[in-house]
């Protein structure tokens, strides 16, 4: 299974998991955009990119990580 087959899979199992919770579509799409997001602006500010971002600390990605 290639990279983007895994990740696709990934997010859908937590989607899966989350309706089966009783979590509606909007609002587990709404949280997992959120989370993409949040890693997709923790990789822009490693090297080689190196961007500043305006993401408080307490609300970045490393911070959900612990």
């Amino acid at each position: 299974m290639n990279a983007t087959a895994s990740i696709v899979s990934k997010v859908w199992s937590f989607c899966t998991t989350l309706r089966d919770d009783g979590v509606g579509y909007g609002d587990y799409l709404e949280q997992l955009t959120y989370l993409i997001f949040l890693k997709m602006e923790d990789g822009y500010s490693q090297p080689p990119y190196n961007r500043k971002v305006d993401i408080p600390a307490e609300y970045n990605w490393q911070s959900l990580k612990l």
